[in-house]
């Protein structure tokens, strides 16, 4: 005589599930802190349209300066002939901070030795594009950056 096994559900199988389960969430609670301190935060972008970065006699010619412009750091030259130039400041490669080299008469991303000239346009090493430029006025005594074309 032949003994049917019916599908019934123990009790051991309730507790596999309820402990596999917790063990499941247990993990989650784990993996879930670690995930998000991984990912950068969330920033809104700041949105100005101009900075006042100082007075005329306040930057010596053949010097630079790096300034805040919003969220965004921005490189401002002023040039052996008196002339500004503004441009972003962050390197179209790998997103490193770019410097002005009075030595090269360039503008250098000391990353991976990427180069480009005073209007930002990429010269040598590997950066893909040029720099964004910004336009600069003076208004009387004053050197002011803003987005857009020169004035």
């Amino acid at each position: 005589m032949e003994i049917e096994h019916k599908s019934v559900s123990t009790r051991r199988d309730f507790l596999n599930t309820v402990i596999g389960g917790g063990f499941f969430a247990w993990f989650l609670g784990i993996l879930y802190p670690i995930f998000t301190f991984l990912q950068p935060p969330k920033s809104k972008e700041v949105k100005i349209s101009q900075v006042v970065i100082g007075k005329v006699e306040d930057m010596a010619k053949d010097s630079s300066k790096i300034i805040k412009f919003g969220d965004k750091p921005v490189i401002v030259i002023r040039k052996a002939s008196g002339e500004y130039v503004a441009l972003t400041a962050i390197c179209t490669h790998l997103d490193c901070t770019v410097q002005y080299r009075k030595d090269f008469g360039q503008i250098y991303c000391a990353c991976h030795n990427g180069r480009y000239d005073l209007n930002g346009k990429n010269v040598s090493g590997p950066p893909p594009a040029p720099l964004e430029k910004f336009a600069i006025t003076l208004r009387g005594d004053d050197v002011v950056v803003h987005k857009g074309k020169e004035a």
